[in-house]
């Protein structure tokens, strides 16, 4: 008797989780205007040039901070929006635009890198995450931290 409640139950809980959603998946929800060719559907897109996406500090003490700028441009035919900014470490902090980049508009990136206790060399990075193809450029700081003389 134990036995057919168990197995009355088991079949009602069964019979419950049946997925009876009809949810479907369709592919408008994936618009990519590149194929596996790289040939581009006439969709505009944004482009990120950068004159130079590394910057040398040379040398520069513990505790002492440097700041660079790195100037994009927008050289597609849509507007880039820069999403994200991150640096590779909590001592490299980046600056960015959150308004979109017009057409043929420059952006200013500000990275400020804080070195802290840091010692010797250094090589940090920050990575941009924007609507443009590919959606992430990485832009390069480094240099070296010299560490104080002790008497």
């Amino acid at each position: 008797m134990k036995t057919f409640f168990t197995l009355i139950l088991s079949v009602i809980v069964l019979a419950s989780c049946s997925n009876s959603d009809d949810k479907k998946i369709t592919t408008n929800l994936v618009n990519n205007p590149l194929t596996a060719n790289e040939n581009a559907d006439p969709v505009a897109m944004p482009v990120i040039e950068v004159a130079q996406d590394f910057f040398d500090f040379g040398k520069m003490h513990q505790k002492e901070s440097v700041s660079t700028e790195f100037i994009l441009k927008n050289t597609g035919d849509a507007p880039l929006l820069i999403r994200s900014a991150k640096g590779s470490c909590g001592c490299t902090v980046p600056e960015w635009p959150k308004e979109p980049v017009a057409v043929g508009d420059e952006a200013i990136i500000k990275v400020t890198f804080n070195s802290g206790n840091k010692k010797g060399k250094q090589n940090k990075t920050v990575t941009l995450v924007t609507n443009a193809i590919p959606s992430t450029k990485v832009l390069t700081i480094k240099g070296t931290v010299l560490v104080p003389e002790t008497e």
